[in-house]
């Protein structure tokens, strides 16, 4: 067999890519039996109700001198991923929950790692997002084997919380099969957004911990790795306690990069690829371990030249006192299912860019102004506008270190967008579609394979901030995991080296 030049993460985009004509050859009829349940259970454990803490009057809990602490880590774990809603559904129901995932399939599960307090016994504890809960499975100091894990991450060295997020495989890839391992990637990337914002209101501060050995973290939560793989860990600082409010560390670590492979099976791909993303014990020698986490750039990556340019520096968004509108805000968001096809302001397209992108002007509210992701150097993002008053139809450019936005095609592409988005009607009627894309070639270069799960998870963690933006507003928005690849290129005339990651919706809601 010649040799493959592609890596896997190569190999793994093109093969997964959406085309017209395949698309069309398939026509996939999900099984309906073998529908996943998207919840954890144990049968045996300790259950820690999280539910009291909910109420914002500790009255009835005054007597209990941890009552804060407990309501603290409650409200977070809620705002993260709690249920907010039951949708009957043929004959059942499905649970929404404040991070929103393709399909209602929710393929991320939660875990809190204690290094042991006078709260919560060390140990290991799974959320039960249906009763609000946390499961003590495992009591026993298993802290020392998460630092080795996360090759003694400074962030773990005073942190008594940890937050670990796994991937439950076959939740997503009953639907949409071997690309599952996009959506799985941009579902886990609007739950870290949530984390990062629902700690801003609890007094946490996550530090996002990309880097780590997978089947040490696998075995140290007992979980089968042929079933579900952690993906990320986040040290869970708590602000109130002076000597955990530490510096931030390195958030992305570099893997192995594989251009020798097998031919592989469909069905087979992403467990496949899942493997060789995974950063292995015992050879740290090999990795070029930075001491901090990446720094952003200071320049934006495209100044088309002779382009329109349009600043987009604007007043930030007011969160209300103690960020009270932001928990409301995580508490109703859904995502948008038509729209009504009417304009959106300028000013409002943007106040949500500058939400998204402009985190130091965050000073004001409360938010951390360093959010941690896992390398923003490497997303790029174009806005095909069709309908925004006051700018011109086109594909743009956003520029966010020069906050502006750079026309590079003069056209209304409703029609185009319509198809790119697979026919979906969110495509056609929205006012304006974010497309967050990555030069997979020069990433894969930096970071090895694993950085297919890194671009992803960003992605998904810039349109939860866009969701959420939007929601604020009364604005309508949705994500769109599934399109045209290669004919997003084409058509809206952006690079061909950027591989589009994920696609954002924005409208007047119907």
């Amino acid at each position: 067999m010649p040799e493959i030049h592609q890596s896997i993460a190569q190999h793994y985009h093109e093969r997964t890519k959406y085309d017209p004509q395949t698309l069309a050859a398939k026509n996939q009829r999900l099984d309906w039996a073998k529908q996943p349940v998207p919840f954890k259970e144990y049968k045996i454990g300790s259950t820690f109700d999280l539910k009291p803490y909910l109420q914002e009057s500790l009255e009835p809990l005054a007597a209990q001198a941890d009552a804060g602490w407990w309501q603290r880590l409650s409200r977070l774990l809620f705002r993260s991923y709690g249920l907010t809603a039951r949708m009957p559904s043929m004959g059942s129901a499905v649970y929404l929950r404040s991070a929103p995932s393709a399909g209602g399939l929710y393929p991320a599960e939660v875990y809190v790692v204690s290094r042991g307090t006078p709260m919560l016994p060390a140990g290991l504890y799974n959320y039960q997002c249906r009763t609000h809960s946390l499961m003590l499975y495992w009591e026993n100091d298993v802290w020392r084997a998460l630092q080795d894990a996360c090759f003694w991450h400074p962030a773990l060295e005073g942190t008594q919380l940890a937050i670990v997020v796994t991937a439950v495989f076959y939740r997503s890839a009953w639907r949409y099969e071997d690309r599952a391992y996009r959506r799985i990637f941009l579902d886990t990337g609007h739950l870290l957004g949530n984390i990062e914002l629902a700690s801003a209101i609890t007094d946490y501060r996550p530090h996002l911990i990309g880097g780590f050995v997978d089947d040490a973290v696998n075995d140290l939560l007992y979980i089968d790795p042929q079933q579900e793989g952690a993906i990320a860990v986040l040290a869970m600082a708590d602000l109130l306690d002076i000597q955990q409010n530490l510096s931030t560390g390195c958030t992305a670590l570099p893997s192995a990069t594989e251009t020798k492979y097998p031919p592989i099976p469909d069905g087979e791909l992403l467990k496949y690829f899942h493997r060789h993303t995974q950063i292995q014990s015992g050879i740290t020698g090999k990795l070029n371990l930075p001491a901090v986490k990446q720094e952003r750039s200071l320049e934006d990556k495209y100044n088309f030249p002779f382009c329109l340019k349009i600043p987009t520096a604007t007043t930030p968004i007011d969160w209300g006192i103690n960020l009270s509108s932001l928990e409301a805000t995580i508490h109703k968001r859904r995502s948008t299912r038509a729209y009504s096809g009417d304009d959106l302001t300028f000013d409002e397209l943007k106040a949500l860019l500058d939400f998204t992108y402009q985190p130091q002007n965050y000073i004001d509210q409360h938010l951390d102004r360093n959010p941690d992701y896992f390398d923003l150097n490497l997303i790029e993002t174009f806005i095909a506008v069709s309908g925004v008053k006051g700018l011109e139809s086109g594909c743009y450019y956003y520029a966010p270190k020069a906050q502006e936005l750079r026309q590079i095609r003069f056209k209304n592409f409703r029609r185009e967008l319509h198809y790119l988005c697979l026919g979906q009607d969110l495509g056609r009627d929205a006012a304006a579609v974010v497309f967050h894309t990555a030069d997979l070639k020069a990433a894969i270069a930096q970071y090895g394979d694993r950085v297919y799960r890194y671009l992803h998870m960003d992605a998904g963690h810039l349109g939860q901030r866009l969701n959420l933006a939007a929601v604020h507003l009364n604005l309508g928005v949705s994500g769109i995991g599934g399109f045209f690849d290669d004919q997003v290129n084409e058509v809206l005339g952006i690079p061909t080296d950027e591989a589009v990651l994920y696609i954002t919706t924005l409208g007047r809601p119907r």
